[in-house]
C-alpha cells in the first residue's frame, strides 16, 4: 500500500545543510517540516464514501481514497471493527487509492491515511464510516469439520457451503475468507472437492501436537450478484502422536509407527482376488468397536454373516482394520479376506487402542485399485502437492512459492 518518499525529499534535505551551514540542526529539529510531527491532512484527503450522520456506503462499491491541492498518498490502510483488513491499491503517483477486495456489509471501518505535501512534509488523516446492510436476501454460510477435539496428523479440515459457488471469481472471494492456523506453523492449501465442498489438507501431515484454529471472514462480504456472506462457528483441532500404519500386502505384515519409529510388526491378510484391498494412504474415520459384517454389505457373492469385534473404520464402503481369529492361519502369508486387513484378536486389541480417528492407514503392494482422493472416506493424501493445488481458486496454474515467502505466510494473520 505504501510507497518510497520521492528522491526531491532527500535532496531538499541535502541542501539545506549546505546553506544553512548547521544543517544537521536544521535536519534534526523543528526548523525543518520533516522533523515535526505529522500536520492534519483533511483538506488534502477526499472520500467516496457519504458524510453525515446516519448515512452508510455502499458495501457494493469499491472505497476510494483521492489525494487533492498537489498532496500525494504514501499509505492508505482499512479495516473493520472485527479486525479484518481491505486489500488495495495504490497508483504509482500517488494521487488515488481503492479497495481490491470486497468491503464487509453492517460493518465500520476506520481508514488511515498517510500523506506528503510538496515540500516532502507527513501528514495524516483517520476517517471512519459505515456500511449498509445488503439488499440481496441470499446467504452463504459455512460449517466447519470435523468437531472439535484431538484428531491424528492426517486428519483434513472440511467445509461445508450452504449454496454451490461454481463462479471462479466467487470461489477465490470464498477461499481467502476462509483461515486456517496451526502452531507449529504447517504450510497447506484449501481444495474444491465440488461446488459445496472444501478440504484442507497441509503439504507434509500436520505436526505432532499441533493446535489448528480454523475460522471465517466471510460475514457481510459480498461473494457474488446477490450473495453474500454469513457468519460461521470457528473450529479448534488439536493433533497427538503421529501414528502411521503401514501395511505390504504382497508381505502380508503391518509396521506401526509412531512419531516415525517402529512400535510393532503385525502379520495381517487383506484382500483376496477380485476383493483386492484399495492402495494409498487412508484416514481412520472410527473406531466403530463391535461391527456385525455381511457379504450383502458389499456384494460379494460367497455368503458370510459375522460379529467382528476392535473395528476401525478406513473407508465409507466398508472397508476395516479388525479382529480375524478364524484366518489366523492365513496371517502372515496369504490374503484371504474380502478387502479388510485382518489380524489376531490380540494384535487388533492392541491396534484399537493405539490407533485414533485422524491417523493414517497406508496399503501397499496390493493388487487393488488406488484409494480415491474423495467420495470414500479422506484418502487427501493420494493427491500429490501440485495436484493438490490445483484444486484451489487462488493457488491453481502457480508455481510453488519461494520457501523465504512461505515461511512469511505461515506466521499469524491479524485478519
Amino acid at each position: 500500500m505504501s510507497t518510497t518518499p520521492r528522491n526531491r525529499t532527500v535532496v531538499s534535505c541535502t541542501l539545506l545543510v549546505v546553506s544553512l551551514g548547521a544543517g544537521v540542526t536544521a535536519c534534526g529539529s523543528g526548523g525543518h517540516p520533516l522533523s515535526g510531527k505529522p500536520y492534519d491532512a483533511a483538506d488534502q484527503v477526499s472520500f467516496n464514501t457519504p458524510s453525515g450522520e446516519g448515512k452508510k456506503a455502499d458495501p457494493d462499491k469499491p472505497l476510494e481514497v483521492t489525494a487533492e491541492d498537489d498532496a500525494r498518498l504514501t499509505d492508505v490502510t482499512a479495516v473493520d471493527a472485527a479486525g479484518r483488513y481491505v486489500a488495495g491499491e495504490l497508483s504509482a503517483d500517488g494521487s488515488r487509492w481503492h479497495s481490491t477486495s470486497p468491503l464487509a456489509a453492517n460493518a465500520r471501518y476506520t481508514v488511515r491515511v498517510s500523506t506528503e505535501d510538496d515540500d516532502g512534509a507527513p501528514g495524516r488523516e483517520e476517517r471512519s464510516f459505515d456500511t449498509g446492510r445488503p439488499l440481496a436476501k441470499k446467504r452463504l454460510t459455512v460449517t466447519f469439520g470435523p468437531k472439535g477435539g484431538k484428531y491424528g496428523v492426517g486428519q483434513p479440515v472440511t467445509a461445508e457451503l450452504s449454496r454451490a459457488v461454481k463462479d471462479k471469481a466467487a470461489r477465490a472471494v470464498v477461499e481467502r475468507a476462509l483461515k486456517v492456523e496451526s502452531t507449529p506453523a504447517a504450510e497447506g492449501a484449501w481444495h474444491w472437492v465440488d461446488d459445496k465442498k472444501l478440504h484442507y489438507r497441509p503439504k507434509e501431515y500436520w505436526p505432532a501436537g499441533a493446535t489448528i484454529k480454523v475460522r471465517s471472514n466471510l460475514d457481510g462480504i459480498k461473494i457474488g450478484d446477490r450473495l453474500w456472506g454469513g457468519k460461521a462457528d470457528p473450529l479448534t483441532l488439536t493433533t497427538g502422536d503421529k501414528i502411521v500404519a503401514v501395511t505390504d500386502a504382497a508381505a502380508h505384515r503391518m509396521t506401526v509407527y509412531k512419531n516415525d519409529k517402529v512400535i510393532k510388526e503385525i502379520p495381517v491378510t487383506t484382500g483376496m482376488p477380485g476383493y483386492d484391498t484399495r492402495n494409498g494412504v487412508k484416514v481412520v474415520l472410527a473406531k466403530e468397536g463391535t461391527v456385525r459384517m455381511t457379504s450383502a454389505s458389499i456384494g460379494a457373492s460367497d455368503f458370510y454373516d459375522l460379529v467382528v469385534h476392535n473395528s476401525v473404520r478406513v473407508t465409507n464402503s466398508g472397508e476395516y482394520v479388525h479382529a480375524a481369529p478364524w484366518s489366523t492361519g492365513s496371517q502372515g502369508y496369504a490374503n484371504v479376506s474380502h478387502g479388510c486387513t485382518g489380524m489376531s484378536s490380540d494384535n487388533a486389541e492392541w491396534f484399537y487402542d493405539t490407533i485414533n480417528e485422524g491417523d493414517i492407514v497406508k496399503v501397499v503392494n496390493s493388487a487393488g485399485d488406488m484409494m480415491a482422493p474423495f467420495g470414500n472416506g479422506f484418502g487427501d493424501w493420494n493427491l500429490d502437492w501440485q495436484k493438490w493445488r490445483e484444486g484451489s481458486a487462488l493457488t491453481a496454474g502457480t508455481k510453488q512459492a519461494p520457501r523465504s515467502e512461505i515461511q512469511a505466510r505461515l506466521r499469524p494473520e491479524s485478519a
